[in-house]
């Protein structure tokens, strides 16, 4: 399912053209319901109206859906309900949603049925998905992700969609949260000896005997968070413009030398920790530096790599955690 996530981000992000994730324009004050119409102007540029913040919202990526639980919303629909109670358990669902199929394919049936006053999307949909979603109920775009500001465009989908639900004062508490989370971590990683301590995150899968793995560069959000905690990123491949995911295989770690090597997989998904699994009795494997000298850690499992404030929260916790044993 990542898989899917990315192999359509990365086709996406190229015919995306605008990288400004939206703004917000200031409200009419004709009348009393005009004074609280709310305009947003998402990733596409195309603007969406609302009489007021939105009560009945679709997410159709998981990130999305994080931010919405996160400033208190509950999403009437979700794509993958599953798959996002499988990834992302720092931040679960309150609610029941409907399911309204998968991320990179939603039903439109499914999701006419829940009239919704929203829909929150992503640029990793079609457009042709998009635009059958506009014939239902308006839909804010975001950018799906930004390679060239992480952290920025998370924070600014977050900021986007709490202008469409009313909810901007629990946006600055998130965000005011996890800049303590950031200087709180960083901090004990400098009393434990961690400053600038070379730190690979990467993430892997198995697709019939093939092993994939999937470096996250400084452009990948978790990059950007270990950056903030004063890691080192070793990984000097580029990634994609959009996520900063790089791909190389076991042979391709060689590369790293001695490091700390982090990854998240999931019990619910067997295709997801190589590491463990086929790479285990591999010889390239474990002749590597930081296998050999036993500093793989496998963080916990729930943290979506490509959440929002939450998930990050919880990952710097992991982060310090494994590197303070």
């Amino acid at each position: 399912m990542r898989r899917l996530l990315l192999t359509a981000a990365a086709a996406t992000a190229a015919t995306i053209a605008l990288s400004a994730c939206g703004t917000t324009e200031p409200a009419a004050d004709k009348s009393n319901k005009s004074a609280e119409r709310i305009t947003l102007t998402g990733a596409s540029g195309t603007k969406v109206e609302l009489d007021g913040p939105a009560k009945k919202v679709v997410g159709t990526e998981w990130n999305v859906v994080e931010h919405l639980v996160s400033l208190g919303v509950e999403p009437v629909g979700v794509a993958d309900v599953k798959g996002y109670k499988t990834w992302d358990t720092a931040v679960p669902l309150t609610n029941e949603p409907k399911d309204i199929g998968t991320r990179g394919e939603p039903s439109m049936d499914t999701v006419a049925a829940l009239a919704p006053d929203l829909i929150v999307a992503t640029s990793d949909l079609p457009a042709a998905a998009l635009a059958q979603l506009r014939k239902i109920a308006p839909v804010l775009d975001l950018k799906a992700a930004d390679a060239a500001d992480p952290l920025g465009q998370m924070t600014g989908e977050l900021d986007l969609i709490a202008k469409a639900t009313g909810t901007t004062e629990q946006a600055d508490k998130l965000k005011k949260g996890f800049e303590a989370k950031l200087a709180e971590g960083k901090q004990e990683l400098e009393k434990a000896g961690h400053a600038g301590t070379e730190f690979a995150f990467a993430d892997g899968y198995v697709t019939g005997n093939q092993v994939s793995i999937r470096p996250y560069t400084s452009g990948s959000l978790i990059g950007a968070v270990n950056e903030k905690l004063g890691l080192k990123n070793p990984w000097t491949m580029k990634g994609d413009p959009a996520y900063g995911l790089a791909a190389t295989d076991v042979e391709g770690l060689t590369k790293l030398g001695d490091v700390e090597f982090a990854y998240i997989g999931s019990d619910g998904d067997k295709g997801s920790t190589p590491f463990t699994g086929a790479l285990a009795g591999n010889a390239v494997w474990k002749s590597l530096p930081f296998v050999k000298a036993d500093k793989v850690h496998r963080l916990p499992d729930g943290v979506w790599m490509f959440g929002g404030t939450g998930s990050m929260e919880s990952y710097v916790d992991s982060v310090v955690a494994a590197l303070k044993k």
